[in-house]
Parts: structure tokens; C-alpha cells; sequence
């Protein structure tokens, strides 16, 4: 249930990233202004000055709120009557800290893409920052969006599958199957580039998104984690395929398989949870359908029905349409931000937010996936040697 704004008005965003070439600053922009509580009406979305001025006019950004940096676009909108509520990070991973952390300090509401840092020493101290801020701060991990990956979240959490035994998620891609990067093909060219994706490649761009998926729909923490990452093109610097193995504290194991190298997939991102009274299966790419099993019985299949009676609030709270219009990414995606205006509003009123606690994924979950990178990449590096898992903040 969305909170009503006691500012009558829009939530005003700026985007940091998303200039001329750029798929997700466009999707940020998007999703933030779908459901029209907020409007984009600043920008720095280029680190070069004069792309990041001529982009705005993609954006419908005024002139006079086209920034050449996002040092000028902070220091500008902070001395604004009118300055935005909050500020969209659309850029390469080793940018995220700098970029976040400017606008935490300044009190800036903030949502980022993911990975959210360059590593996690990084990670680390922004969590400390929006501590210290008490600002509003999401992170674009956009698949627990979907209605029917909140509506198994909550069937595990009411005990409808038993106690949860075994996950198994899968990110499977296939445009890095040949060397991309060196068409200078601008997505290629810095998720493969050690020095802005960070310590991981494959890892770190798609597996963190099914760890994390893993972790919001089961709710079991981890312990530990068993990796083997590979480089199979030959020549590139950081893995393009990967599986871990992660033990949980209930005694549950966990398997993340991602590649980047699979012949003909796309954006296969899939689930498969294991319970002791029953289990259920997810699958991105057809995200409008859940199968739940149970031994000796039919299959069922759950559709999208914001007004089907096993559809719980949360769920139905996800929905724009009615059943059999097919909702999909942008929605989801949507979504993480609806949530995390909520929160916003909240905060502009004076009310009590729990950062750490909430259905968007939130800072701590940031530096949890982190905490992945790190683990997954130290271990395979150990020839697959458990290492501990479980962050401080994790939940």
C-alpha cells in the first residue's frame, strides 16, 4: 500500500549515469516515474561534461539542471528550494562509492544500481554514512520486484513449504560467448575491465542478482561458501562463469550457477526451492508463473492475480493489471522504487524508518552482495576452499 505524500506533489529525482549509449539509466528513469509519483528534473549523465549536458535533452532535463558532474549536480541541488528528494546512480561499479557517498553525506535520499560498490571496504563505509545520514537508500536488485517472487517469499515465511532445505539459482547469458569487448561495445567493455566491475565479471554482474534472490525468497542465512569461477574466453580478464556452493544456518545448501558464455541464452534467471512439505520453481523469463509441487499431488501453477484469494497483500500490492496482461521488468523494477518512495515520504514527514528492514533491498543487503564477491572470488582463488559467508549485518 502505497503512502499517501504529505508534500503534494511529485518526488523530485535526479540521475546520475544514463547518458547517450546507457540501457539501465533509461530503465531507472522509467521505472522511477511509472506509477507518476515522481518526475526526473536533474541530471549529471555523463562523466563527460559535454555528453552529460547534450544527453539531457533524452531526459526532457532543463538546461539549467543538466550538470557537467555529479559534484556540481550535488552541490547545486543542495542549495535549491526546489532540490530533488532523492538521486538514481546509473553508472560503472567503481564509481558507485564516490558518487553515493557525496550524496549521503549531503543528505540526499539515494537508490543505486547494483553491484553498489567497487568493493567491500567500500561498501562497508558507505552502510556506516547512511547510518550516520539516516537517508533513504535502495539498491536496484529489480527481481524481488515481481509480484509472484513476493508472493513465495511469504509463502516460505508462513511455513507453506516446511522448512526450507535447498535453493538452487541460476543466472544463465550468452553475449559474452566471443570477445564483445574488444568491438568497443560500451556494456562489454567495462563489466570486463577489473579496474571498473571489480574483482569479479560474471559474478559480479549477474550472480549477486540470484544470490540475492536466493536469500529474499527463503530467508535463510548463510554460513559459508564453497566457489569455482572460470575464465573460458580466452584472453579476458575477469570470470564469464561461475558456481558456488553455500551452506546455511538451518543446515540448508544453496547452489548460484551464472555464466555469460551459454549459447543462445538470454536473461535466463531461474529459481528452484526445496522445502520439507513442498517445492517451488521461478523463472524470470516467464515471470507471470510459479509452479509449487507436492509429492502425490497435481502441480500447480500460480499465475499473477492481484484478486485471486492465495494472493497476499504484498503480493497484490506489486500488480498494475489485472491477470493475463503480463507484467514483467519495467514493473518489477518499478516496484523497488514504489516501495522505497514509501519510505521517503516517511522521512520527509519526520517518521521512523528502519533502513536495514524493508521490502526494497536496502544497504545492508548491498554490502551482503559484497560480501558474495568477495568470498565467491577469494575462495575459487583457494581452489574452492569454504570461507564464512554470513556478514555482520546480515538478517
Amino acid at each position: 500500500m502505497a503512502v499517501n505524500s504529505p508534500l503534494n506533489r511529485k518526488l523530485r529525482m535526479a540521475l546520475v549515469g544514463g547518458g547517450q549509449g546507457s540501457f539501465i539509466g533509461r530503465v531507472h528513469s522509467i521505472a522511477a516515474c511509472l506509477d507518476n509519483r515522481a518526475e526526473l528534473v536533474a541530471g549529471a549523465l555523463s562523466s563527460n561534461p559535454e555528453r552529460a549536458k547534450a544527453s539531457a535533452g533524452d531526459y526532457a532535463i532543463a538546461a539549467e539542471r543538466a550538470y557537467g558532474s555529479y559534484q556540481e549536480l550535488i552541490e547545486a541541488e543542495s542549495t535549491r528550494e526546489d532540490k530533488v528528494d532523492f538521486i538514481s546512480i546509473a553508472t560503472p561499479n567503481h564509481t558507485h562509492f564516490e558518487i553515493a557517498n557525496a550524496a549521503v553525506t549531503a543528505g540526499f535520499n539515494v537508490v543505486c544500481d547494483k553491484p553498489l560498490t567497487f568493493d567491500l571496504a567500500q561498501a562497508e563505509a558507505l552502510a556506516e554514512a547512511v547510518t550516520k545520514s539516516g537517508v533513504v537508500f535502495a539498491v536496484t536488485h529489480n527481481y524481488t520486484g515481481y509480484p509472484l517472487v513476493r508472493l513465495a517469499r511469504e509463502m516460505i515465511q508462513a511455513g507453506e513449504l516446511g522448512e526450507i532445505q535447498a535453493a538452487r539459482a541460476f543466472y544463465i547469458q550468452g553475449w559474452l560467448r566471443t570477445r564483445l569487448e574488444e568491438s568497443e561495445q560500451k556494456q562489454a567493455a567495462w563489466r570486463t575491465d577489473p579496474a571498473r566491475s571489480g574483482a569479479a565479471g560474471c559474478f559480479g554482474d549477474i550472480a549477486t542478482h540470484a544470490y540475492n534472490l536466493m536469500r529474499f525468497m527463503t530467508g535463510m542465512v548463510p554460513a559459508e561458501i564453497s566457489a569455482n569461477l572460470r575464465t573460458f574466453e580466452s584472453g579476458r580478464l575477469l570470470d564469464d562463469y561461475g558456481t558456488a556452493v553455500i551452506r546455511f544456518d538451518n543446515g540448508g545448501l544453496g547452489t548460484v550457477t551464472a555464466s555469460q558464455i551459454s549459447h543462445g541464452r538470454e536473461n535466463d534467471l531461474f529459481i528452484e526451492i526445496d522445502g520439507t512439505k513442498g517445492s517451488l520453481s521461478w523463472r524470470q523469463e516467464n515471470p507471470n508463473e510459479m509452479i509449487v509441487r507436492q509429492n502425490g499431488r497435481p502441480h500447480q501453477i500460480y499465475t499473477r492475480d492481484p484478486n485471486a484469494p492465495f494472493f497476499t497483500a504484498t503480493a497484490s500490492a506489486a500488480c498494475r493489471l489485472p491477470s493475463g496482461h503480463p507484467e514483467a521488468f519495467f514493473e518489477a523494477f518499478a516496484n523497488i522504487y514504489t516501495a522505497a518512495f514509501d519510505d521517503i515520504i516517511r522521512r520527509s514527514s519526520r517518521e521512523s524508518i528502519d533502513p536495514s528492514n524493508s521490502i526494497y533491498p536496502n544497504i545492508n543487503d548491498g554490502v551482503e552482495g559484497m560480501y558474495f564477491i568477495q568470498q565467491s572470488v577469494l575462495s575459487s582463488q583457494q581452489n574452492a576452499m569454504w570461507l564464512p559467508l554470513r556478514h555482520r549485518l546480515a538478517r
